[in-house]
C-alpha cells in the first residue's frame, strides 16, 4: 500500500492507494503525531461488505472512476474525437515532493486510452489552507465533459451543508441543505462565477457555531461556470467535487486542468475556515501594487450623476466629496462614445467630446488638485449592437447573432486573440495618457453560451494589463457581485461587492462574504439617503458605520447632504482613516449573537492587542432589552478596555443609561467571552461601535 502525508501544523491529510491505483483520502483531521502509521491506518479505516454490495468497495479516490464500478460522480468524463465514451483505469506513474514537504504531485496514466491524470496538492503553514488541482493530458484530442479537482471526502458528523446563492442586489444568500442519500448537485452555466451559485461550501460538523467547533470549508478559484457535487453513497461514504461547468470546453483538446480548489479544516468554527480564507487572499493570491499605502477611500459618481456627465457638475462633486475624507475619484460608466444610456457605445473606448470637448484632462487635473487619484469604469468584454465596433466587426460577437440581449449587450468573443488586442489597445492608449491609477472593470450580463475560454480570454487581458500598468489598481465588478472568487482576485485588487448600497441589505452581504473575503478587498460605499436600488431610507450614520466595516468609499450625491449628515459621515470616514492600518490586517470574526435580529462581527488585529465590534441591528429584537452580547477570541486572562463609540446616538427609549454607555468598561477576556457586554436599547437599522484594547 502506498501513502502520502500532508501537514500543515492545523491539519493532516493522508491519502493511501492499493497497488497501482488512485488513492483516496483516508484521513483529513487535526493534526496526527509524526511517525504514525498510515498504511495502518488505511486499512483500519476499510469499511465492511455486505447483502447487496460489490464483493469489494469501490475507492472513493481523488478521481473516482467509472471503470472500477463506482456508484457515484465520476471525478472524470471524457470521449475519444469520434465521441466515444473513454473508461480510463488509471496506474500510478510518479510522485514529487518539494524540498519542504507541502507540496506534492502524483502523476497516473491509463496506456491504452492515452491520458494522464496529474493531481497536485499544496500546504500553506501560515494560512492553513490547502490547494489541490487536477489535469489531464491527451495523447490524441479528446472531449472533455468533466474533470473534478482532486476529490476530498465529507465529514460523517456533518448534518448540514452550508452553500450559497444570490441575485442582482442581493448576493451570497446561505443555503443550508441537510445531508442525505443522494446528491447535492449544482452548476452555474452563466459563464462568470454568478450571483446566482457563489463557488464556496461550509461543512459544519455537529455542534459546530461560527465561534467554535469542527468546520471544513472549499471554494474553487474560478471565474466562469462551475459545478459542485456533495454526494453521500449508498454505503455511507461521502465526496466534494468542484470543476467547470460540464461541457464549457468547446473543442477536442490534448490538455484540460482544474482551477485551484482552495480547501481548509477549522477547529474554530465557521470562523477558523473564515479567517484562513481571509489571510489565504489577503497575503497570497492578492497582490497590490503599493502594499504598504493604506487603502483610499473611493469617491464612485455613479448614483449622483449616472449617464448625465457634465464636467462642471462632477467638478463640484468631486470637490464635496475630498471635503468628506475621499481619496480616489472613479469616474463610472457615460465617458465614452455616445453613451447617454445603457443601450449604446460598449467597446468604442473614446472619449466623449460632446461631454468633454478637451478631454478627461481637465476633470483629472481638478481631481488630483483636490489631493485625489483617479479611476476610470471600462466594460471591457462587452459590445453594444449601436457602436462603431460591431457595425466592423459582427463576427466578433460570443454566441449566435439572434441571441437574447442581456442590458442591451453582446460578448466579445475573448478567445479571439485579435479581440483581445483590440480590447487592450483601447485601454492602454488612456492608461497609458492620463494619470490612472485605478480601473473598475464590469461585467453587466451573463454569457449567451458557457464557454471556459472565455474566462481564459478575461484572465489573459487582466494579465496582459497587469504587465504592462503593474501600479494601476482594478476592481472586478460583474453587476455588483456577479464575478467574484479567487481566480480573479488573482489578477485584481478589490471586489464590488454588490450594486445594492441598502446598507441593511449590505449588512447581511458582506457578513456572510466575510466567509471567504477579507476588509481590504471588499468594497463598501455609503450611498443615497433613498437607496436607488430598493427605495429605503437609511439613516446616514447606519449607512457609514456599514461601509466602515471594509474597504470604504461614498457613491452618494454629497449636494444632498444636510450640515448633520455630512458632520457624521466626515467622521465616521476619520474613524476609518484613523484605524484602517490595522482594520485591514484584522481578521472578521462573525459573532454567534443571542438575538438573530443582530449581525455582529468582531474585527481583531494580528496581535490581538486591539478589536472594534460592530453590532447592526436589522430588526425589532424579540427581548425587550438587549441580551448581552459574547464576543470571542480574546485572551481569557487578559484585561481588556472597552468603550462604545458612538454612544451619543442612544435614543431617548433607552433610559436606564447602560454603563457602558456613558464610560469605558475594564473586564476580563474571560468575562467578555463568557458573558458578555450589556448594551444599549436600539432601533432596527442602527449599528453599535465597541472599541476594545489589551491592558
Amino acid at each position: 500500500m502506498r501513502t502520502w502525508r500532508l501537514d500543515d501544523g492545523r491539519q493532516t491529510l493522508v491519502l493511501a492507494a492499493c497497488g497501482r491505483r488512485l488513492p483516496e483520502a483516508v484521513y483529513w483531521g487535526p493534526p496526527l503525531p509524526a511517525g504514525t502509521d498510515c498504511a495502518a491506518l488505511a486499512r483500519a479505516g476499510r469499511i465492511d461488505v455486505t447483502g447487496g454490495m460489490l464483493d469489494e468497495n469501490p475507492n472513493l479516490s481523488i478521481c473516482p472512476e467509472a471503470a472500477r464500478s463506482f456508484p457515484g460522480q465520476p471525478g472524470l468524463v471524457v470521449r475519444g474525437d469520434g465521441g466515444e465514451l473513454l473508461l480510463p483505469s488509471l496506474r500510478f506513474v510518479r510522485e514529487e515532493w518539494n524540498e519542504d514537504g507541502g507540496r506534492l504531485t502524483l502523476v497516473f496514466a491509463a496506456a491504452s486510452a492515452g491520458l494522464t491524470y496529474t493531481a497536485r496538492f499544496a500546504t500553506d503553514r501560515a494560512t492553513g489552507v490547502m490547494t489541490v488541482q487536477a489535469s489531464l493530458e491527451a495523447q490524441r484530442p479528446v472531449h472533455l465533459t468533466w474533470l473534478s479537482a482532486p476529490v476530498l471526502p465529507a465529514p460523517s458528523l456533518a448534518d448540514e451543508m452550508i452553500d450559497f446563492s444570490g441575485r442582482w442586489c442581493g448576493e451570497l444568500r446561505a443555503n443550508v441543505t441537510r445531508w442525505a442519500p443522494g446528491m447535492r448537485f449544482r452548476e452555474n452555466r452563466t459563464g462568470r462565477s454568478g450571483h446566482e451559485h457563489f463557488p464556496g461550501l461550509m461543512l459544519p460538523c455537529r455542534g459546530a457555531t461560527n465561534t467554535g467547533g469542527v468546520a471544513y470549508g472549499f471554494h474553487y478559484g474560478w471565474s466562469g461556470g462551475h459545478r459542485m457535487v456533495a454526494e453521500e453513497l449508498p454505503d455511507g461514504r461521502r465526496q466534494i467535487q468542484f470543476g467547470h461547468a460540464a461541457d464549457t470546453e468547446a473543442g477536442a483538446s490534448t490538455h484540460f486542468e482544474t482551477a485551484p480548489l482552495y480547501v481548509v479544516r477549522s477547529e474554530g468554527g465557521l470562523n477558523g475556515c473564515a479567517v484562513a480564507f481571509q489571510r489565504h487572499v489577503r497575503d497570497r493570491i492578492v497582490k497590490l501594487p503599493r502594499p504598504g499605502r493604506p487603502r483610499p477611500v473611493h469617491y464612485n459618481c455613479w448614483e449622483a450623476v449616472y449617464f448625465d456627465h457634465d464636467l462642471r457638475v462632477l467638478k463640484d462633486v468631486a470637490t464635496r466629496a475630498a471635503g468628506l475624507g475621499a481619496e480616489r475619484f472613479v469616474l463610472d460608466d457615460g465617458w465614452f462614445g455616445r453613451r447617454d444610456d445603457d443601450t449604446t457605445s460598449l467597446g468604442d473606448w473614446e472619449v466623449d467630446t460632446r461631454k468633454y470637448p478637451e478631454g478627461l484632462g481637465p476633470l483629472i487635473d481638478h481631481v488630483r488638485s483636490l489631493g485625489m487619484t483617479f479611476g476610470l469604469w471600462f466594460e471591457p468584454e462587452m459590445v453594444s449592437r449601436q457602436s462603431n465596433l460591431y457595425r466592423a466587426h459582427p463576427e466578433w460577437v460570443l454566441g449566435p447573432a439572434d441571441q437574447t440581449l442581456g442590458r442591451g449587450q453582446m460578448a466579445l468573443d475573448m478567445a479571439r486573440p485579435e479581440v483581445l488586442d483590440f480590447v487592450f489597445g483601447r485601454m492602454a492608449a488612456l492608461l497609458a495618457g492620463h494619470p490612472i491609477d485605478y480601473v473598475k472593470v464590469d461585467h453587466n450580463r451573463v454569457l449567451p453560451v458557457p464557454d471556459a475560454a472565455q474566462t481564459r480570454g478575461a484572465h489573459a487581458l487582466l494579465d496582459r494589463l497587469r504587465r504592462a500598468f503593474p501600479m494601476v489598481e482594478i476592481e472586478s465588478s460583474a453587476s455588483g457581485g456577479g464575478r467574484i472568487d479567487f481566480g480573479i482576485l488573482a489578477r485584481t485588487h478589490r471586489v464590488w461587492l454588490s450594486d445594492s448600497n441598502d446598507a441593511l441589505e449590505r449588512l447581511r452581504i458582506q457578513h456572510d462574504a466575510a466567509l471567504f473575503l477579507p476588509a481590504a478587498v471588499t468594497g463598501s460605499h455609503v450611498g443615497p439617503r433613498r437607496c436607488h436600488t430598493s427605495g429605503r431610507t437609511l439613516d446616514m450614520s447606519f449607512r457609514a458605520w456599514v461601509a466602515a466595516q471594509r474597504h470604504m468609499g461614498l457613491e452618494l450625491d454629497p449636494r444632498e447632504l444636510t450640515d448633520r449628515e455630512a458632520a457624521v459621515l466626515a467622521a465616521a470616514t476619520a474613524w476609518y482613516k484613523r484605524n484602517r492600518g490595522w482594520l485591514h490586517r484584522a481578521d472578521i470574526l462573525r459573532l454567534d449573537s443571542p438575538d438573530p435580529a443582530v449581525i455582529g462581527e468582531q474585527h481583531l488585529a494580528e496581535d490581538g492587542s486591539r478589536f472594534v465590534v460592530f453590532l447592526g441591528r436589522a430588526a425589532a429584537g424579540a427581548p425587550i432589552a438587549p441580551r448581552p452580547q459574547p464576543l470571542t477570541r480574546l485572551d481569557p486572562g487578559a484585561r481588556y478596555r472597552v468603550r462604545l463609540v458612538n454612544g451619543e446616538e442612544a435614543p431617548r427609549l433607552s433610559r436606564a443609561t447602560p454603563v457602558l454607555a456613558g464610560e469605558a468598561v475594564e473586564a476580563p477576556g474571560a468575562w467578555l467571552t463568557g458573558h458578555g457586554l450589556t448594551l444599549p436599547w436600539s432601533f432596527p437599522e442602527t449599528m453599535w461601535v465597541i472599541e476594545g484594547e489589551r491592558l
